[in-house]
C-alpha cells in the first residue's frame, strides 16, 4: 500500500485543484478563481514561554484567507503537525465553507506547533494567553475583524484562556465576548456549541436520506435507521456524530478508528461505552465489549454503508482509495480525503458528502454565538413566554371545540416555548437543509457538475467571485 504521506501534493495545492475543477465547471473567469484561491494574509509568530526554569519558543500561524466579509473566522489548532501550508489550506476551506452555509464571515484559520498532552493545565493556559496576547497585538483577535474558535487540541476551556486574554488587553471593548466563539455557556457562549459539528453532521445526512433519488446514486436505501456506519475518531466531532446518529437514528456503528487502532463488532457499538474506555486508558486496547486491532487505517476499507472521517486530513489517499468499501462516505473532518483519492473515487462511483459541506455545523453556532454577543441578548428572551401563552389558548380553544381534555404529556410538549438551545439546533437545522438543497439544484442545472463537492465549490466561488466584483477586483461574474 502506498503510503499517502509520500504524495507529492500539499493540502493546500489540493484544495486548491478542487476550486480549478470547479472553476471550469462553473465557466468562471480564470481571473477570478486566481483572486479566489489566494491567501489574503498570513503571519507567523514565534513568541517565548518560560516553563519548568527554561525558556521554550513556539510557533503558530494566523491565516486569513479572505476578508471579503468581516470578521474572518477559523478554528484554532493545536498539534504537533500544525504547518503553514495546512493553515492556508485550511482557512481557505472556511471560506468556501462559510459561502456554502450562508455564513457572512471571511474565512481564517490558526494553528500553534504544539502537543498539548505534554503539557500541565497551567502551562497551556499560559502558552494559550501568551498567543492571544501575540495574536491581538496584531488586530488578528478583535469581534470586528479576527474571530477564532475551537479545533483540534483546543476546547471551550482555550476559548475561555482567550476571551479573558482579550479582556484584559482591551476592558473598553463593549463586545469583548465577541472576540471568539466556542466559550463556555457561563462565560459568554451559546447552548449547543460544543456538540455543533456533529449535529450538523446528523442534520446533513437526514437531510440527504430524504432524497430517494440521492440514495439511489449511492446505492443505499431504506433511510437512516439500520446503517452501517464506520467512523474514523472520537474526538468532539466523532464522537458527537457516532452518538446522535446512534442513538437518535439508530445508524449501527460497527467500528471505531483511533490513533491505537480499532474496535469493531458486527452487531454495533455503545458510543458512550467506547468513549468512557479511551477516555479512562488514552487508548482503545482492552475495550472488553468488542474485537480490537491495531490496523486501525486498514479499518477504513471495511464494507460498509457510511464511512465517516473523523480525524485528520489526507486519511483517505490514492494508496487506499481502491480499497476502500463504503457506499457514501461523509466527510466531517476537514479534507480527509485527498484529490487524488477523490478523483480516483469518483471515477469509481464512490458518493462523497464534502467536508466544506458536512462539518459546517461548526462555523453555523459559532455565528450564532457572535450574533447573540454582539447584541448582548439571548435568544428567545422576547418571544419564549408569548409562544407559551399562544400554545394555552389554542389547547383551550381545542378543548372546548371537542370536549375532550389533552393528555398531560403532549399538553407539556404544545404549551413549551422554544429554549435556546431549541432554537440553536432549528437554526442549524435550517442551515444544513438549505445547503443541501443549494448543492443538488447546482447539480441539476449544470451539466458540468457530477459530484457534491464540485457542486458544493461552484456555489462557494460563484459567491465569492460577486462579492469581490462588488468590490471591484475581478470581472463580472455570469450570470
Amino acid at each position: 500500500m502506498t503510503d499517502h504521506k509520500h504524495e507529492s501534493m500539499s493540502f493546500r495545492e489540493g484544495v486548491d485543484l478542487m476550486v480549478d475543477r470547479a472553476t471550469l465547471a462553473a465557466g468562471l473567469d480564470p481571473d477570478a478563481a486566481c483572486v479566489i484561491k489566494a491567501c489574503d494574509a498570513v503571519l507567523q509568530i514565534k513568541f517565548p514561554v518560560r516553563l519548568r526554569g527554561s525558556i521554550q519558543v513556539f510557533t503558530g500561524w494566523w491565516a486569513v484567507h479572505s476578508a471579503h466579509r468581516l470578521p474572518a473566522k477559523g478554528g484554532l489548532r493545536f498539534a504537533p503537525q500544525v504547518s503553514q501550508d495546512e493553515t492556508e489550506g485550511l482557512s481557505a476551506l472556511m471560506s468556501y465553507k462559510c459561502a456554502i452555509a450562508d455564513i457572512p464571515f471571511g474565512g481564517a484559520k490558526g494553528g500553534l506547533v504544539i502537543d498539548p498532552a505534554k503539557y500541565q493545565i497551567d502551562e497551556l493556559a499560559e502558552i494559550t494567553r501568551r498567543f492571544a496576547r501575540e495574536l491581538a497585538r496584531r488586530d488578528l483577535l478583535n469581534p470586528a475583524t479576527n474571530v477564532p474558535a475551537p479545533d483540534m487540541g483546543t476546547s471551550s476551556r482555550e476559548m475561555a484562556w482567550i476571551a479573558d486574554t482579550y479582556k484584559t488587553l482591551f476592558p473598553e471593548d463593549v463586545n469583548q465576548d465577541a472576540c471568539v466563539t466556542g466559550k463556555p455557556v457561563s462565560r459568554g457562549g451559546i447552548p449547543g456549541r460544543t456538540e455543533a459539528v456533529g449535529k450538523g453532521v446528523q442534520f446533513a445526512l437526514q437531510e440527504f436520506f430524504r432524497h430517494p433519488e440521492e440514495l439511489e446514486k449511492a446505492g443505499l436505501s431504506d433511510g437512516l435507521s439500520g446503517q452501517r456506519a464506520v467512523i474514523q475518531g472520537l474526538g468532539n466531532v466523532g464522537y458527537h456524530t457516532a452518538k446522535y446518529l446512534s442513538e437518535e437514528d439508530q445508524v449501527k456503528v460497527i467500528a471505531i478508528i483511533e490513533r491505537d487502532g480499532v474496535v469493531f463488532s458486527d452487531d454495533g457499538l455503545n458510543v458512550h461505552d467506547v468513549r468512557q474506555h479511551l477516555a479512562e486508558h488514552g487508548e482503545l486496547k482492552g475495550f472488553q465489549k468488542a474485537e480490537y486491532s491495531p490496523q486501525g487505517s486498514e479499518a477504513l476499507e471495511l464494507e460498509c454503508d457510511i464511512l465517516i472521517p473523523a480525524a485528520l486530513e489526507s486519511q483517505i489517499h490514492a494508496g487506499n482509495a481502491m480499497n476502500i468499501r463504503a457506499s457514501l462516505i461523509v466527510e466531517a473532518a476537514n479534507g480527509p480525503v485527498t484529490y487524488e483519492a477523490d478523483e480516483i473515487l469518483q471515477r469509481r462511483g464512490v458518493v462523497i458528502l464534502p467536508d466544506i459541506y458536512i462539518n459546517a455545523g461548526g462555523v453555523t453556532v459559532s455565528y450564532f454565538e457572535w450574533a447573540r454577543n454582539i447584541s448582548h441578548m439571548r435568544f428567545g428572551r422576547l418571544q419564549r413566554r408569548y409562544e407559551e401563552l399562544r400554545g394555552t389558548s389554542y389547547l383551550a380553544a381545542l378543548e372546548n371545540m371537542t370536549g375532550k381534555e389533552v393528555p398531560r404529556d403532549l399538553r407539556t410538549e404544545i404549551v413549551r416555548g422554544a429554549s435556546e438551545l431549541d432554537l440553536v439546533r432549528s437554526g442549524l437545522d435550517d442551515t444544513m437543509r438549505a445547503a443541501f438543497q443549494d448543492i443538488r439544484d447546482a447539480m441539476k442545472h449544470n451539466a458540468n457538475i457530477h459530484d457534491y463537492r464540485t457542486a458544493a465549490y461552484v456555489i462557494a466561488i460563484q459567491k465569492l467571485a460577486r462579492s469581490y466584483y462588488d468590490m471591484g477586483l475581478v470581472n463580472p461574474p455570469e450570470e
